[in-house]
């Protein structure tokens, strides 16, 4: 959502280390199999706009609500919250 939009470099970084992070995540920690396949919609998110990021400069967003007042956001942005979503519905169903 074009947040830090003139941070180049650091957003780089922050998207090379999180997808270490989330790749350790998925096939490395003893994860519930819901929680891997958030983290996979995270990770291909990230791999997306940093791809953007590292090639372009910039991240792409393309796709524009007219209906309300919302930012401009991508694909790789839905991947996004498809997986934070689920993450969070996983924790309140089956938390202990």
């Amino acid at each position: 959502f074009n947040i830090f939009s003139g941070s180049r470099l650091f957003l780089c970084f922050i998207s090379i280390i999180s997808s270490i992070l989330l790749t350790y995540l998925i096939f490395i920690s003893d994860n519930k199999l819901v929680n891997k396949h958030a983290l996979s919609f995270i990770l291909a998110g990230t791999i997306g706009n940093g791809i953007d990021r590292i090639f372009n400069g910039y991240v792409i967003d393309f796709i524009k609500i007219k209906l309300i007042d919302f930012p401009v956001f991508n694909v790789a942005d839905i991947s996004i919250n498809i997986g934070v979503l689920i993450l969070i519905i996983s924790y309140f169903r089956y938390k202990a």
